[in-house]
């Protein structure tokens, strides 16, 4: 009982944080906020895919997808921007789920290789087509979320506190979404599919069929992502959806950790830090890829299994620690 007390109060001053954090922030660290919030889920649904022992280097274009479709159902259609976003995290999952049939009969270096070269097909296509897809340039000027109220407050979504709010809320809810995936029977699936895909393939699981499944999951998620940094920006290109971005995905996740959902968030949290905070700062910021590569060599020789491993260490002890207090009081209690 005392333990999920604990847990609730834990989570209570999460959330009190995050409601808190935003006004102690200056404007420009309000939309750093905002774009940390996004890459989270950016990062937290490329996680899902490497459930299943596949690593990917397109999911960056598959959240491009999501950016782009929702843009163009919002200017070509005039659908509602919160419809467009889920509109366009499905049209995300469909174009992985096309890309899946050619992608998974390949399989590791060949798997990662293929995905590269599907995504820079698609980036391609972005540039080649002026309509719709603006060429080079991008999609300029596309429909923001509509502002509305919400008892005492007035939703701006123009401004960084409003948007975040947003966004933290449709982030929280995605992470729920894939935290309950995982330790589903398919989530458990999926990690026999990673471990042990002979021993799963003999027992009747088609291995194609859930690598797949992740794979349009993932990119759903992904996609939702992008939908929602087009609409907070107002315009996208395909410059953004490029194998930089990519390249700091994987860093985010190898420096964190895959073994749970926290590990590549807190890769996220941590890499933004040192970029926002320390690097920009000290007016480094060109130096960005060279410290992101000399972090990731650090955490793979001296913390392989990344940051989550040493919140994991410290949890540990804490537990540890309150088992032994108790221990003690049972026995300084009289006729225990």
């Amino acid at each position: 009982m005392r333990s999920v007390s604990g847990r609730v109060g834990i989570w209570l001053l999460l959330a009190a944080v995050l409601v808190l954090l935003p006004h102690a922030l200056s404007f420009s660290q309000q939309e750093i906020l905002v774009f940390l919030t996004i890459n989270i889920l950016l990062v937290a649904s490329y996680r899902l895919l490497t459930l299943t022992g596949e690593w990917s280097l397109g999911h960056a274009v598959i959240m491009g997808v999501g950016a782009y479709a929702s843009a163009l159902y919002t200017k070509e259609f005039g659908i509602f921007v919160p419809v467009s976003m889920v509109l366009g995290a499905c049209t995300a999952a469909l174009v992985a789920m096309i890309l899946s049939y050619p992608l998974f009969r390949m399989k590791g270096f060949y798997f990662l290789i293929g995905s590269f070269a599907a995504g820079e097909i698609i980036r391609l296509f972005w540039n080649r087509f002026r309509e719709p897809f603006g060429g080079p340039k991008g999609i300029k000027r596309i429909d923001p979320m509509p502002d509305f109220d919400i008892l005492v407050w007035q939703f701006d979504f123009f401004e960084p506190v409003s948007y975040y709010y947003f966004s933290a809320v449709v982030v929280g809810a995605s992470l729920w979404l894939m935290w309950r995936i995982e330790r589903s029977p398919v989530g458990l699936t999926f990690h026999a599919v990673h471990w042990q895909d002979k021993l799963a393939e003999a027992t009747g699981v088609n291995v194609r069929a859930y690598r797949t499944l992740a794979f349009v999951v993932a990119s759903g998620f992904a996609g939702l992502s992008g939908a929602l940094l087009a609409h907070y920006i107002g315009a996208v290109n395909p410059n953004i959806f490029d194998l930089e971005l990519m390249v700091f995905v994987l860093t985010w996740t190898i420096i964190g950790g895959t073994a749970t959902i926290y590990g590549p968030v807190i890769g996220c949290i941590a890499l933004t830090i040192v970029n926002e905070i320390v690097l920009r700062e000290f007016g480094l910021e060109q130096m960005r890829p060279f410290v992101y590569g000399l972090l990731m060599i650090v955490s793979v020789l001296f913390l392989p299994k990344g940051l989550e491993s040493l919140v994991q260490k410290g949890l540990a002890r804490i537990a540890s620690s309150g088992l032994d207090r108790d221990m003690g009081r049972e026995r300084e209690t009289p006729g225990s």
